[in-house]
């Protein structure tokens, strides 16, 4: 899961990575797409011709109002963006069975596709055997699709229809990894023939977009721009060469999982490691970690991480406190990113478990001393996920006062001011409560007291992010109490603090937990415990309702419950 500003934390949900598309006023972005869409349905009238004889009539359609015709690199982003819209609504058509729509749309695909080869090939520097090639497919397939699909006009058998549908999918699919193919054939060259500027950056990672979003590229071909950057950093001995050429690797990986794979199979955590080895570079260790935590989203990411004895440079960072707070959150970013529980590939860092006490020591460290409610958050969220990584660290944050620490954490709005905190928090709660020893420093703490105002947690913003982090509070606050609660004095506590009140409010009351059915069966199971230490504070029918049927049939019966505005 991705933290605001690029960062992927895997425990914490959050607006996803977005796609970078042009900065340019809406109206003008219109008026330059229906110039393209009319010159296209000319094309369509025409047969394919052109309507001018001029050899850069076209050219000049294409690049109204924007660079001029010598920028290839914006031809490509103009037509690349046209082609994979047309490609994506031909889906969609093709879906649902209107032929007539995706047969008209396959030969506008068609002119659009004739019209960026042609054009590319005016205006660039850069021809080969291998890219005519792949024009010579593209256009193949084109002419492909547009013939199939004139022929599913003329069938009225459904059962033909139905296995020439296959046919026209299988071509689309096709000709969408030729585009693709194409796409990035040409970027290389041109990122090639260039330095690797800023801006020409920002275009590839826009294409690579494009080919992502409509499944076109090939995850198994390099991209330039990545390759470029990943031998800039290896080979510079300038800071500020190196800064800026980390800073614009950094906004590739922001464009998806496919270029994380791709950098790091070509090299890139190599190289940030090199430069967060050099003592020289330290003023860079946060922007090349920053970028680290983001390949590493990926297992080949986490795969080369391990080989180059990454764990080992991480617990070095967080436990020098020479380090400054920045470098070290974002070393504790990578830790939570790599210790993730949703990559499989995590069980298998050998190389954590032996340097797990020393990490678990600097991040607890880090959470008492963090000035800021991002850093806590960061480091917090390391923990949370080495708690899932292995029960050893459970043990370790109990011998570290971890619950004193995170519990005082919650009363200070500085450190902890967000839902997304306090479900790292709760977190490490809900998995340190299986211990049988940490009953006893929740209640010394008054952690119970904390975990009842967790149930109540409501969003601010009312944004899908913040609700559903709401949602897994409310959950883990359950679980923890259930859990805690087979001791005596906490179920004691927990009735003394009215938690069984609220507990049969969030069975009862679909809007206080926001419909979730994973809160539901949580509060459930908290409530059933608390009533086998504690029946006198339930009344009669919650619990004939709630606690004296099987859990599914009360959970049935609490999820159909519509709420009376009487």
């Amino acid at each position: 899961m991705a933290l605001p500003g690029g960062r992927h934390l895997d425990s914490i949900t959050l607006p996803g990575q977005r796609l970078h598309l042009m900065q340019v006023d809406s109206v003008q972005r219109w008026m330059e797409d229906l110039k393209l869409m009319t010159e296209c349905e000319c094309m369509c009238v025409l047969q394919a011709k052109p309507i001018s004889l001029e050899e850069d009539a076209q050219g000049d359609l294409i690049l109204a109002g924007g660079p001029g015709p010598g920028d290839p690199l914006q031809l490509l982003l103009k037509r690349g963006w046209v082609i994979s819209t047309e490609l994506r609504r031909i889906g969609q058509k093709l879906a649902q069975d209107r032929w007539a729509r995706v047969h008209s749309m396959s030969v506008r695909l068609t002119c659009h596709a004739r019209s960026m080869v042609s054009e590319y090939s005016a205006v660039s520097r850069n021809s080969s055997k291998e890219m005519g090639q792949i024009e010579k497919l593209l256009m193949e397939k084109c002419s492909e699709l547009s013939a199939v699909t004139e022929r599913c006009l003329q069938v009225e058998n459904e059962h033909v229809l139905k296995s020439m549908k296959a046919c026209v999918s299988e071509t689309l699919s096709m000709l969408g990894q030729h585009f693709g193919q194409l796409l990035e054939l040409a970027l290389t060259r041109e990122v090639q023939t260039e330095s690797c500027s800023v801006t020409e950056l920002e275009c590839s990672g826009r294409i690579s977009a494009y080919c992502n979003l409509c499944l076109l590229g090939s995850s198994n071909s390099p991209v330039s721009a990545s390759q470029a950057l990943v031998r800039k950093i290896d080979a510079s001995d300038n800071i500020y060469t190196t800064e800026s050429t980390t800073g614009n690797l950094f906004s590739l990986t922001q464009e998806g999982a496919p270029l994380c794979r791709i950098i790091a199979k070509e090299g890139g955590v190599v190289a940030l490691f090199k430069i967060c080895r050099q003592d020289t570079f330290r003023c860079l260790y946060p922007q090349a970690l920053r970028t680290l935590a983001s390949i590493c989203c990926v297992e080949e990411g986490v795969h080369q991480l391990e080989k180059v004895d990454g764990v080992l440079c991480l617990a070095d960072i967080l436990t020098d406190d020479s380090h400054s707070e920045a470098t070290r959150a974002e070393a504790a970013a990578v830790v939570a990113q790599v210790t993730s529980p949703h990559l499989p590939v995590t069980q298998h860092l050998s190389s954590f478990m032996e340097s797990m006490e020393e990490i678990v020591t600097a991040l607890i460290k880090l959470c008492q001393e963090a000035s800021s409610g991002e850093v806590f958050l960061l480091a917090s969220a390391a923990l949370a996920n080495i708690t899932f990584f292995d029960t050893m660290a459970c043990e370790m944050l109990l011998q570290l006062n971890a619950i004193r620490v995170l519990l005082e954490a919650c009363s200070d709005k500085q450190r902890v001011d967000t839902p997304y905190t306090r479900d790292q928090i709760v977190t490490i709660l809900a998995n340190m409560s299986v211990l049988e020893q940490c009953a006893s420093d929740i209640i010394q703490e008054n952690g119970v007291q904390l975990i009842m105002g967790m149930l109540s947690e409501k969003p601010r913003s009312g944004t899908p992010a913040e609700v559903a982090a709401c949602e897994r509070v409310q959950q883990k606050a359950a679980v923890t109490l259930a859990r805690l609660s087979r001791d005596p004095d906490v179920a004691r506590e927990a009735v003394r603090l009215s938690c069984m009140s609220r507990l049969i409010e969030l069975c009862r009351s679909p809007s206080e937990r926001n419909s979730s059915d994973a809160v539901l069966v949580a509060c459930l199971a908290a409530l059933r415990r608390l009533a086998g230490v504690c029946p006198e504070g339930l009344q009669d029918s919650d619990f004939q309702q709630l606690v004296q049927p099987r859990l599914v049939d009360s959970f049935l019966l609490c999820s159909n419950m519509e709420e009376s505005f009487v």
